[in-house]
Order: C-alpha cells, then sequence, then structure tokens
C-alpha cells in the first residue's frame, strides 16, 4: 500500500496537484487546483480523488460562503506518514525508545545539546539570511512566510513529537538554532511557539 500510493506521485500532474494542495495552510477545492496547475477542473478532480483513495490527502466537507446547495469537496495533506524502506527498517521504534531512555535519566539537557550540535554542523548557503527559507526547507520543515515569523508547517519527527513533545519539541528548538548560529545568524530569532499543527518553533523575520 505505502509503495503504490507513492508511486502514484511518479505521474507528473499528479504531483504537482499533490505539492499544491501539501503547500497549503488549510483545505482546497478542485477550482483552486486546477487554476493553480493549470489543468481543467474534471481532471483536477480525478488526480484529487486518486490521492485521496491512496490514503495521501484527507477529504472533508464544507458550505462555501454565500453560496447555496451541496456541501464542496476540500483536500488537505493527510496525516499519516509514509515511508518504503528496502530492507525494512525501524527507525521511529528506535528513535521512540531512545526518547524514552532520555526522559527516564532525566538527559533532556544533553539532548538539547547533541541537537545543538547537529543544527551547527549542518553545511548552510553562502547567504544564510537571505537562504534561511530555502535551507529550513531541505532540513524538511516546510516553511512558510506569516506576517513577521516564518512558520513551519512540518515537523520532521512528526511520530516521535507526538509520543514525547517535550524532549523533542527541545531538540527542535535546539537543532533550529545551532543551524541559525553555524549560519552567523542570532539564535533568538528561533523560539516555541507550539500550535496544533506543524512545528513548534516559530522564527523571527528580522534580528533582534
Amino acid at each position: 500500500m505505502t509503495v503504490d500510493a507513492i508511486g502514484l506521485l511518479h505521474e507528473p500532474v499528479r504531483r504537482a496537484v499533490y505539492e499544491y494542495v501539501a503547500a497549503q495552510s488549510g483545505p482546497v477545492g478542485r477550482d483552486a487546483v486546477a487554476g493553480a496547475v493549470g489543468i481543467g477542473r474534471t481532471l483536477a478532480a480525478f488526480h484529487l480523488d486518486k490521492l485521496a483513495d491512496a490514503g495521501l490527502l484527507a477529504v472533508s466537507f464544507a458550505r462555501r460562503a454565500g453560496r447555496t446547495g451541496r456541501p464542496a469537496k476540500l483536500y488537505r495533506r493527510a496525516a499519516d506518514e509514509l515511508a518504503v524502506s528496502v530492507p525494512p527498517r525501524q527507525y521511529r521504534m528506535l528513535a521512540g525508545a531512545l526518547a524514552e531512555a532520555l526522559e527516564e535519566t532525566g538527559a533532556d539537557a544533553a539532548a538539547y545539546a547533541a541537537a545543538y550540535r547537529r543544527g551547527r554542523a549542518q553545511p548552510f548557503p553562502d547567504d544564510p539570511e537571505a537562504q534561511l527559507e530555502t535551507h529550513l526547507e531541505a532540513l524538511g520543515y516546510e516553511p512558510f512566510v506569516d506576517g513577521a515569523c516564518i512558520r513551519l508547517r512540518n515537523c520532521p519527527f512528526g511520530t516521535v513529537a507526538e509520543e514525547f513533545p517535550p524532549l523533542v519539541c527541545g531538540m527542535n528548538l535546539g537543532l533550529v538554532r545551532g543551524m541559525l548560529a553555524g549560519g552567523g545568524l542570532p539564535e533568538s530569532l528561533a523560539e516555541l511557539d507550539p500550535a496544533s499543527e506543524g512545528c513548534c518553533v516559530k522564527l523571527s523575520r528580522s534580528r533582534p
């Protein structure tokens, strides 16, 4: 099932449809997808439903403001993770066991420090300030601008973060602050700001 679902993204138009929906902060309808990707509404609906049937997109229904009739069918990226490993690997199980051990032994501070060092060791572009979003994207955070802040739509450690939120959020902050320091940017640009979705870290777009 996982291999088949990921295989659906090999088709270029379907991949473009998925990437557009995944990049949005809320659910979108087929009209928005069709306009963004440059295809007809019928073709957009076909690809959207294929992705939803495979578990890559989640479906909801809502009546648009000022309109009557049937609620519109909306799509957003599914919360479930999909991964392929050949041969099978259980990295998430290992990460969960290590996180549990860290919490049991009270070694949170050591974990934060290790994450900071890992972040600082990440190779940074030539112009860190201009390329900050690109660098965050390469690490899997999916950044987007929200007023004076950069928020992170995705937590790269989502499964373990759900089970051990204080530990993983602290390590996330350490990783991002280390990355900033490695690029010569102020660590204080990053701070914890937990939300219902996405990463618990946000970044200021202006230096303090």
